[in-house]
């Protein structure tokens, strides 16, 4: 398995500004095409995002800086009900192993969870997951209307398709600080994904951010640990997931549906598009 190099995020909320951006048309209203910015709105303020790498926890270095608020562009993922045990059965096999992980976003210790096989499933998997599809960013408030707008515009017409995660694999922050264990994209829906991230990085180019990673592997996070110890992750989970695979007698751990693209600007969320039947 080889060493992957993504961006991901934890699916936490910190925010690069602790308030709500201001209500905005943007919001609420249908847009017509828009020219592009002018050049005063491509200016982003000097930041330091070290988001970047695989698997990272969304953990954002770039300062506070007031009127500027964290960007997120995503995909939001529900794993089914028929699936949730066989990973709560995995994350039990797993946490006598690695007694040092966490669930993400809850941060609460997998080892004290797994006596409770209800309680497990319900904080572990209990909630929505993302899909990033750019990087997490700050921007000024200046640029929130333009950003949504030429997202929306983008993503007009966004036909339906299964996103199947296929491998379960480990990934590390940029500062080596931290370990993930995620749910990796492969097979269908990777295609639809990987065009998805190139619109994004569209619109992040015309306002002066950066673009997503070259390669990306699309993906979801469920548990984090301190430190680099992806090695041993990866040994652990292709052992598991080996045995696991045998007996699901299939390669999908499970598949979804696309059904649209958020975007989340400080503590507000933006739907960008719904995806159509074709």
């Amino acid at each position: 398995m080889e060493a992957l190099k993504t961006i991901y995020g934890s699916d936490s909320d910190d925010d690069a500004d602790d308030g709500e951006p201001p209500m905005n048309g943007a919001e609420f209203k249908e847009v017509s095409p828009l020219p592009p910015p002018p050049l005063d709105l491509l200016q982003v303020p000097n930041f330091n995002d070290t988001s970047a790498a695989p698997g990272a926890s969304r953990i954002r270095s770039f300062p506070h800086v007031v009127g500027n608020y964290a960007l997120h562009v995503y995909v939001p993922v529900l794993i089914p009900p028929m699936v949730k045990k066989q990973l709560v059965l995995f994350v039990k096999r797993l946490a006598p192993v690695i007694p040092s992980l966490y669930v993400v976003d809850a941060d609460i210790p997998v080892s004290e969870l797994s006596k409770d096989d209800e309680k497990l499933e319900k904080v572990l998997l209990g909630r929505e997951f993302h899909i990033s599809l750019g990087r997490t960013v700050p921007i000024g408030v200046h640029q929130i209307d333009s950003v949504v707008a030429m997202l929306r515009q983008k993503f007009l017409s966004q036909r339906r398709y299964i996103i199947e995660f296929s491998k379960w694999d480990a990934f590390v922050n940029d500062e080596q600080t931290r370990s993930f264990l995620s749910l990796e994209v492969l097979g269908r829906g990777l295609s639809e994904l990987t065009k998805q991230i190139k619109l994004v990085d569209d619109v992040y180019k015309l306002h002066g951010l950066p673009e997503f990673y070259k390669n990306p592997r699309p993906h979801i996070s469920l548990l984090w640990t301190l430190g680099n110890i992806s090695d041993m992750l990866k040994k652990t989970v292709e052992r598991l997931d080996r045995s696991q695979s045998n007996a699901r007698n299939s390669r999908a751990i499970f598949f979804c549906k696309f059904n649209g693209i958020e975007c989340k600007i400080g503590k507000k969320t933006y739907n960008i598009c719904k995806s159509v039947d074709g």
